[in-house]
């Protein structure tokens, strides 16, 4: 019978054998180790800094009155704060607006550029392009184009539409609507180019299979194209809609959050809380219960749609 003990020479070799084999398979986790450590302190420290704030009575300017507060700054959110429901009300009455005009014009382009046509490329170029544009830069080009005396306005009057010296982020009945058309311009093209490369990875069999059985263009959309894209639209509108509720850069510099705050969100009111008040304690409060809502609402949201699934 043959020994079942591994002689010593036999069971070095083996050992050898697999702290070789080991080495290769550790080697691209060592590699990347020292970027995942600077990452996850450049992410862990902010949100711990902020969890550890809401807890604490801290304004530089007022350092006599820092301290621990416990669940103060809550209680007072909830309870005593004028300013918490209003904007955060007026920020799900943006992110739903936004992210629906934003959907349905970008699935319409994609759906364009995905066709045959002369100067395809140039046509996805001008309408991918305005995504490429900053924030702060597309503020900037929509405050001069709002302007009262050389934007849209202006030029509206010489037509007879309007009067002189009408601008349309001061006016409390036009603000809301102007500043919607601002992000559009900028928003549209992230949907457009998410749902195009998805749309190109559908097989053109089952739209001629489909063309052999009669279907017409509706019930291919509805059938074919919709399933397939059915992920690319819910993983875009969800990074879409946390983007638009921090959104602070093109409300901040098109209006301020005015007039008589009709376009503050509760993100902008956590600047001008922190950045105006420097009352840092407050803010991180105020940020803690915007990042409880945005993961519930998130959770909810991906577990009603279904992401990754069949769709059944």
């Amino acid at each position: 019978m043959a020994s079942a003990v591994t002689s010593p020479p036999q069971a070095d070799t083996a050992r050898r054998r697999r702290r070789t084999g080991a080495a290769p398979r550790r080697l691209p986790y060592l590699l990347i180790a020292p970027a995942g450590l600077l990452m996850l302190g450049f992410i862990a420290y902010p949100v711990l800094s902020v969890f550890y704030y809401s807890l604490q009575h801290y304004n530089p300017t007022k350092p006599w009155r820092n301290g621990f507060a416990g669940l103060e700054n809550f209680t007072r959110i909830f309870t005593d704060d004028p300013h918490f429901w209003g904007t955060l009300s007026f920020s799900a009455k943006w992110v739903v607006v936004e992210v629906t005009l934003q959907l349905l014009f970008g699935l319409a382009l994609a759906l364009i550029v995905n066709q045959t046509f002369v100067g395809r490329a140039l046509g996805r170029a001008l309408v991918f392009s305005p995504w490429a544009v900053s924030g702060v830069l597309t503020s900037a080009i929509w405050v001069l184009l709002y302007n009262s005396q050389t934007g849209i306005t202006r030029y509206l009057a010489d037509l007879g539409l309007g009067e002189y010296g009408t601008s349309l982020l001061s006016d409390t009945s036009t603000v809301f609507p102007a500043a919607i058309v601002a992000d559009l311009w900028r928003g549209v093209p992230f949907f457009a180019i998410l749902i195009l490369a998805d749309l190109q990875s559908v097989p053109k069999d089952l739209y001629e299979a489909a063309e052999v059985d009669g279907a017409g263009r509706v019930r291919q959309f509805l059938h074919i194209t919709l399933p397939h894209i059915r992920d690319a639209i819910v993983l875009s509108t969800l990074l879409r809609a946390v983007w638009e509720f921090n959104n602070v850069d093109l409300l901040y510099t098109l209006t301020g959050g005015g007039p008589a705050g009709e376009t503050t969100t509760l993100p902008l009111y956590i600047a001008h809380t922190s950045v105006d008040a420097h009352n840092f304690g407050y803010a991180s409060a105020l940020t803690t219960v915007a990042f409880v809502i945005l993961l519930f609402c998130s959770m909810v949201y991906l577990r009603l749609s279904k992401f990754g699934g069949d769709g059944k």
